[in-house]
């Protein structure tokens, strides 16, 4: 039997952290799960919410841990476990400083750039070779520390984007679960990171 895919949208718990720039990976999932009907909800374990449906006819799992960002890998692990993932079929969905606001970028493996979420991952799964849809927050703006400028809520002209950047996102999911790795980036990985 072919693996299912298992698309993990990273985020921290809790209502205070929901409209955050940490929480765009656990936004951009909920996003496409919608957009199939899906519902995430607790799952059995009571490590992440969870949906299951399909994208064009690949058996899928949407994911968002309820752990903190920095303690994702072990809910992740947990589910790759439960539903026999093949680390292949494995999408995590995050936010990325080093890319502009409103820009994607999808890629496979690489190193974890300081991102808490992927060192968690990386340590519990024995692996960083895993698809990747990198949501571009942009940099904090003059001496702002990076990690207190993650969790603040997105400001108030990057809002009015923000609809269409998860669509984005949620298509970048799409397009690697049904199209792959190449044909997303040429896709996805534009120049100017804006999806077309």
């Amino acid at each position: 039997m072919d693996s299912p895919w298992l698309i993990v949208g990273l985020g921290n718990p809790g209502p205070e952290y929901a409209a955050t720039r940490h929480n765009v990976g656990a936004m951009a999932v909920a996003a496409l799960a919608s957009r199939l009907n899906e519902r995430l909800t607790a799952h059995k374990r009571g490590r992440s919410d969870v949906a299951e449906g399909r994208i064009s006819q690949q058996r899928t799992i949407f994911a968002v841990p309820r752990s903190f960002m920095n303690e994702s890998g072990g809910p992740v692990s947990a589910l790759i476990d439960f539903y026999k993932v093949d680390p292949t079929h494995l999408v995590v969905v995050h936010d990325e400083l080093d890319i502009a606001f409103a820009a994607l970028r999808v890629k496979l493996g690489g190193g974890d750039g300081g991102h808490n979420g992927l060192k968690s991952i990386r340590r519990s799964i024995g692996t960083g070779e895993y698809l990747r849809v990198r949501v571009g927050i942009g940099r904090p703006p003059g001496r702002q520390d990076p990690a207190d400028f993650v969790l603040r809520p997105f400001g108030s002209e990057e809002r009015k984007e923000l609809p269409l950047l998860l669509e984005q996102a949620a298509d970048a999911i799409e397009s690697l679960v049904v199209a792959g790795l190449e044909r997303s980036q040429n896709i996805y990985n534009s120049i100017d990171g804006k999806a077309t």
